[in-house]
């Protein structure tokens, strides 16, 4: 059977030299490159949704692929398709490399310049690894499986716009369509949807941070399963233990809820962290609410201005929510699109708190009346997104506020690959390999 390789090289004269070379090798099947993370995590998903079987034996990623750093790409690479098999190309072939693309989730290094009897061992030894793996899949090994679900993160233009109620929501109306979905609070310091949902569970995702291998037993013995069957990935009780989730590890965090779950949400509260800094830039759909007065709004402007300062995320890829509208308040949400320069959700929550209070203090948010304007706005935002089983997915043209047509997700763009140049200041991602 021939073994089956998919370059992933972004430099023009390396992809020619790195595609001849695997053209040679005996038994070899090269696949035609991708040429940037987004396509190589893409390919891949497609592949894996037909079948593992699908899935190539080996991906052979260049040091400059690009956007996404080398060594985070392969890491995403080893927990969304635990059965391929990653060799790293690169430059550098000192020891403390070798050892970081290992602890990444590479199964072998080739130094440049490419020298035909190293690759040819290297591949089929990476390639018989993957036969391996693939043997133990089938006899149901506790791998994790996942072709890459949607994330969707929920930040706060400010403390107390309504984000919690809304990510919660989001994620029980993915759920009850019958989407297996994970609910994470990312608000590290203050988050508190253990209260809204009367849970009680000593675990939280502080519990993860620190792990470099999440397999699926490890993430299962952080994760609440709540009555509705939704998965709580929970904020620590003391929230000064927040820092110890640093970007890194919230990268791991998602891409490992996002290999088992067909649904994510993240609640990111208002205040910008490194960990909620790097989930809103891996979202596919990233939600900012706010409500329609003054304060508010400024706030989410201030936010939306700030994320592109640092290039987390650009004002065109962010969606605001309007929560609380009413039709008599003079700030409707065109004014908020004009002034925030971002899409704005068709569908606007109401201002009924009235509806909300009995069910907010008693921590048991999950059984508000169907009958609720609040709940059934929030449902339908929900479908809007396309996070409804049935609705459009997360290609779908969600437009402005009562028409348009321009798109209200991101389509297509999986967790921190997608194009262009992306990270932070405070929290900017290096570039080099070695982060």
């Amino acid at each position: 059977m021939p073994t089956r390789i998919l370059p992933a090289v972004g430099d023009a004269d390396a992809v020619r030299s790195i595609t001849t070379l695997l053209s040679q090798l005996p038994d070899a099947e090269p696949l035609a490159p991708v040429v940037d993370s987004t396509q190589l995590i893409d390919a891949l998903a497609r592949l894996a949704a037909e079948s593992i079987d699908e899935l190539p034996e080996v991906v052979v990623v260049h040091e400059r692929i690009g956007p996404v750093p080398a060594l985070e790409l392969i890491r995403e690479v080893a927990l969304r398709f635990p059965s391929v098999g990653v060799i790293l190309v690169t430059s550098d072939a000192s020891p403390g490399l070798f050892q970081a693309a290992m602890d990444y989730g590479a199964r072998g290094l080739i130094a440049l310049p490419l020298g035909y009897e190293e690759l040819a061992s290297r591949v089929q030894a990476v390639a018989q690894w993957s036969v391996g793996v693939r043997r133990h899949l089938g006899a149901g090994g506790d791998v994790f499986t996942g072709v890459g679900g949607t994330v969707v993160t929920v930040s706060g233009a400010k403390g107390g716009v309504g984000a919690t109620l809304t990510a919660i929501h989001l994620a029980l109306a993915a759920q009850a369509s019958g989407r297996s979905t994970a609910l994470l609070d990312m608000d590290l310091q203050t988050g508190d949807i253990a209260s809204y949902l009367d849970v009680q569970f000593r675990r939280s995702v502080v519990d993860l941070a620190a792990i470099t291998d999440l397999s699926p037993r490890v993430l299962a013995d952080a994760v609440f399963r709540h009555d509705t069957g939704v998965a709580l990935l929970l904020a620590p009780g003391e929230g000064e233990r927040g820092e110890e989730v640093t970007d890194r590890a919230a990268r791991q965090i998602v891409s490992a809820l996002r290999s088992r779950y067909e649904v994510v949400v993240v609640d990111c509260g208002a205040q910008l962290g490194g960990a909620g800094a790097a989930a809103v830039e891996m979202a596919d759909t990233a939600l900012l609410v706010t409500t329609p007065d003054v304060v508010a709004v400024r706030g989410a402007k201030r936010t939306v201005r700030m994320w592109d300062r640092l290039q987390i995320r650009k004002a065109e890829e962010t969606t605001v929510v309007v929560n609380r509208h009413t039709r008599g308040t003079e700030i409707q949400p065109p004014l908020i699109q004009k002034i925030t320069g971002t899409l704005v959700a068709g569908t606007a929550i109401p201002a009924n708190f009235k509806e909300l209070q009995s069910a907010v203090d008693a921590g048991r948010v999950h059984e508000l009346d169907g009958k609720s304007t609040v709940k059934q706005a929030l449902w339908g935002l929900a479908a809007e997104l396309g996070l409804v089983k049935g609705a459009e997915g997360p290609g779908h043209r969600a437009g402005r506020f009562r028409g348009g047509d321009r798109s209200g997700s991101r389509g297509g763009s999986r967790g921190g690959d997608r194009g262009g140049d992306r990270g932070t200041v405070g929290f900017r991602r290096r570039r080099e390999l070695g982060r």
